[in-house]
């Protein structure tokens, strides 16, 4: 079955199906894009008068959850997971607060009860202003500190999502993320600029993404998920030669690019996954994996050597 995501096939007879279960449900039975969990650290700042954060998590997680970031209804099996671990650093008496924040995305594996890594992005500089009683309103019209990098994320999520179920099926996505980031550029706010000497911000990520250079690693993907992790129960042989074809065009990529941002983020969120896939293969294919894998990953070279 070829399915650009789980989801897909069902937007040709939606309308028909909206009106069955009309009928037959009393309440509705279908969910938001997301399913995030957000966590918040605040033993790095040193304050007394911070007891309004206690609901903070819950409000993002309503502000994220809540929304209709899709035009598009997802069963409840469907929605994105991801975690959100929000670190607070620092805070002034205006309320004024830096942060760190590390966004995990997975994605249900089909056929299977098993997920995946999808996403994993730690963003070092981020500033923001929550005020007692402050109220989360999307406008994505306007840029703001707190709502605008939730915002940010939230695409980039939804984009790595609809790439691992069709080639280059997050472009539209990216390009929202992309809006954000030009919003941005009015303002002084940290992590945002085009001209930072800090190659690993927002802005880098998102222009990459888009980027007609790294394509070939957007298709890479696509051909790793749908073609090797969601045939892998059925056919095991095969969808490990589709997981060296999508490394191999990772391989492609990265030689014709300069920043190793995407595939960093990709190797951080997969190493481990891809000793498992292979551990188990013929020799032949283990080192065939082990020699592309050292080349283009130099970072967990001694997970890799399991394959050798």
């Amino acid at each position: 079955m070829n399915i650009s995501h789980f989801y897909k096939q069902r937007l040709k007879w939606w309308g028909i199906l909206l009106i069955f279960v009309a009928s037959m449900l009393p309440t509705r039975a279908f969910c938001q894009e997301l399913n995030v969990n957000v966590t918040l650290d605040e033993s790095q700042v040193n304050s007394t008068s911070l007891n309004f954060l206690d609901d903070f998590t819950q409000k993002l997680e309503t502000y994220i959850n809540q929304y209709d970031w899709v035009d598009a209804n997802f069963q409840k099996e469907e929605r994105i997971g991801a975690d959100m671990q929000i670190t607070l650093t620092s805070v002034d008496d205006n309320y004024n607060f830096e942060a760190q924040v590390v966004i995990r995305s997975r994605r249900p594996i089909y056929n299977t009860t098993q997920e995946t890594a999808l996403f994993f992005f730690n963003d070092e500089n981020w500033n923001f202003n929550y005020t007692p009683n402050r109220s989360l309103v999307h406008d994505e019209l306007q840029f703001d500190n707190l709502t605008s990098l939730i915002d940010f994320y939230a695409y980039i999520i939804l984009g790595y999502d609809f790439d691992s179920f069709d080639s280059l099926g997050g472009t539209p996505y990216f390009s929202e993320a992309q809006n954000i980031v030009s919003l941005a550029q009015t303002t002084s706010s940290p992590g945002w600029s085009r001209s930072s000497n800090n190659r690993r911000n927002r802005t880098q990520l998102v222009t990459d993404l888009l980027s007609t250079n790294y394509e070939l690693f957007r298709k890479a993907i696509y051909q790793y998920h749908r073609k090797g992790l969601d045939n892998f129960i059925d056919d095991p042989k095969e969808s490990r030669q589709q997981i060296i074809q999508a490394l191999k065009k990772i391989q492609e990529a990265q030689r014709n690019t300069s920043n190793s941002l995407l595939f960093d983020a990709f190797f951080n969120a997969k190493y481990r996954e891809i000793v498992s896939i292979f551990e188990d293969a013929d020799p032949q294919v283990r080192l065939d994996a082990f020699n592309i894998l050292s080349d283009i990953d130099q970072s967990h070279l001694s997970e890799y050597r399991k394959l050798q």
